[in-house]
């Protein structure tokens, strides 16, 4: 951690001298690195200014979700999805994050039943009753970034994979409720677990959360398999997604080796997810998109 003088110009933006602003922050920071704590990079605690602008771009993602969740029905192709995310973006004045992000060829990821994440829309996959479908939503608005997914069930659908979808979001609001300042990020994963464990499910572990706001993906990672008071401390300013892939089988999966991007379940059983964009604040957290 770069020092500085207590009478400069605080590194946050804020135009307030350092011994203002951040001296008591950074102290805090210290005192809980030299206890071996892992603390984070300047780099990923935004500024109040970058707050605003993330948080508006956090409202785009989220009515992109509401437009879909108004017309998402069977007989339409997840194409049909990715035609709506990238026309209502565009309209909204965003760019779809996910369009050509590492080569990823369409503006939406579409996860139907037994496909974890990443699944790519296609004119050949067709929405049929009973089907259960993750629609993940990234945008950049502005110059910056926000992500979140909804789950939706189609028609008439099994009520073992209806109770799977709620206990999903479930893991998810529960892991919400361990992001408090000064506390360790293992306490969402931990949450997570517990309760999917409980419900008789499982908890992938290949993928999970991330940094978000001024890059696509930032510090930390956030994994759902871990144990309280572990991994990085959260502190007001970070921004990150909760997002647990909850299966109803075993939690081994693999990925499509024809497209390098479809996560499937090993079982074939289905799978859910959840994900949402939050905000470390001063006395909890703040949702800025769902």
């Amino acid at each position: 951690m770069d020092s500085i003088e207590r009478n400069q110009t605080c590194w946050c933006g804020s135009g307030l001298k350092y011994k203002k602003c951040h001296a008591e922050f950074d102290g805090k920071l210290r005192s809980f690195k030299a206890k071996g704590i892992t603390v984070p990079p300047r780099s990923i605690i935004k500024t109040p200014e970058q707050i605003q602008f993330i948080r508006e771009s956090g409202k785009v993602n989220t009515a992109i979700l509401d437009h879909v969740s108004r017309h998402i029905t069977a007989g339409m192709t997840t194409e049909d999805i990715n035609t709506l995310v990238y026309n209502k973006t565009v309209e909204l004045g965003g760019r779809p994050a996910q369009l050509h992000f590492e080569g990823f060829p369409k503006s939406v990821c579409t996860s139907i039943n037994n496909q974890v994440c990443h699944g790519i829309p296609s004119a050949d996959v067709v929405l049929e009753d009973g089907d259960i479908i993750n629609v993940d939503v990234s945008t950049q608005y502005n110059g910056y970034y926000s992500d979140s997914s909804r789950m939706f069930t189609i028609g008439e659908v099994k009520e073992e994979h209806r109770r799977l979808v709620e206990t999903a979001k479930e893991c998810m609001e529960m892991g919400l409720q361990q992001v408090e300042p000064w506390q360790r990020i293992g306490n969402v994963g931990a949450a997570i677990n517990e309760h999917a464990r409980k419900n008789g499910y499982s908890v992938v572990i290949e993928a999970g959360g991330h940094g978000i706001g001024l890059e696509f993906h930032e510090e930390p990672w956030v994994g759902y398999v871990t144990r309280r008071d572990t991994g990085m401390l959260m502190v007001p300013g970070m921004i990150f997604t909760v997002e647990p892939m909850i299966n109803m089988g075993s939690r081994n999966v693999f990925t499509d080796e024809n497209d390098g991007w479809t996560i499937y379940t090993s079982d074939g059983k289905p799978s859910a997810q959840w994900e949402t964009m939050v905000l470390v604040t001063e006395t909890g957290h703040e949702v800025l998109a769902w």
